[in-house]
């Protein structure tokens, strides 16, 4: 296993830079996922405390909606970039 991580190391990187690395963005990473859980934990609570719920179906639909309008504004923007109208 040793020599499959030190051919993935870049040119001049030592083995415990790479772990050091690679243990930070770990970290990170299950940070980020602890904060999105209990994001999603206050959302639900206070869901039930309001009793103010959301369909599924309207909530992807907006989330469609606000998407594509971002898609068609970052094609315009290509467009003009290029010199289209």
């Amino acid at each position: 296993m040793r020599a499959e991580i030190e051919s993935a190391l870049h040119e001049g990187e030592s083995l415990s830079q790479f772990v050091e690395v690679a243990v930070l963005q770990a970290a990170r990473r299950r940070k980020a996922d602890q904060d999105f859980l209990a994001r999603g934990r206050a959302s639900l609570d206070n869901a039930r405390n309001t009793g103010e719920f959301y369909a599924l179906r309207g909530v992807l639909d907006g989330m469609q909606a606000r998407l594509d309008d971002r898609m068609k504004a970052h094609a315009r923007a290509q467009g003009a970039k290029a010199g289209k109208p």
